[in-house]
């Protein structure tokens, strides 16, 4: 997935074919979030931003990490999701059962992992926005509003799966990890309205 065009990605993803879906999707949501943030970054350094280069420097790292596990967990997601669609074909029976229940319990893991990761990115936003390279603060709110598809997205993505995972204590743990995600969501929504209000004074 990391080496195809665009165009060749939006066709198989249009196409009749079990992955990539909406999981990948949350996961480019938030790579794309990140790479947008790191741009930002990039422009607010030099000597006018000397006060706040420690801070600059750590978005710039931080992002470049998250726009790479973003990407890897597209991929992982894409091949979560051909496994539980495998599972599906196996003759019916206990084992195909249990073939179900563990290939959704592993399809979950990818979009919990997005989400986490699209929340560190609106994180990262509120940090940068204050200090950020003011010609470019729209791009701080794009990057906002990039991880709260991502986190809404990749939500949806672990709840489909959590009905076909038998182990109650694996449901509830990813259940756990996706308690903040309206709060963060709220929290994105805010960076744009903050970009939004200095941008229309």
């Amino acid at each position: 997935m990391r080496d195809s065009k665009i165009v060749d990605f939006l066709a198989e993803l249009a196409g009749r074919v079990p992955a990539p879906g909406g999981g990948a999707t949350a996961a480019l949501h938030a790579a794309q979030a990140a790479a947008l943030l790191g741009m930002v970054a990039r422009y607010t350094t030099g000597e006018k931003y000397a006060d706040h280069a420690g801070t600059v420097a750590g978005v710039i790292a931080e992002t470049d990490a998250l726009r790479g596990q973003a990407l890897k967990l597209a991929e992982e997601d894409a091949a979560a999701f051909t496994a539980v669609t495998d599972a599906y074909r196996l003759p019916k029976g206990e084992e195909r059962s249990a073939a179900i229940a563990r290939a959704l319990a592993a399809a979950a893991e990818p979009p919990a992992r997005v989400a986490e990761t699209a929340t560190r990115v609106v994180e990262l936003c509120e940090m940068l926005l204050p200090v950020a390279n003011r010609n470019l603060v729209t791009d701080v709110a794009a990057a906002a509003d990039a991880a709260r598809a991502a986190l809404s997205t990749a939500r949806v993505n672990v709840e489909v799966n959590l009905g076909g995972i038998e182990d109650e204590r694996a449901r509830q743990e990813l259940t756990g990890r996706l308690s903040g995600v309206d709060a963060t969501i709220a929290r994105a929504g805010a960076v744009t309205a903050s970009v939004r209000e200095e941008i229309n004074p």
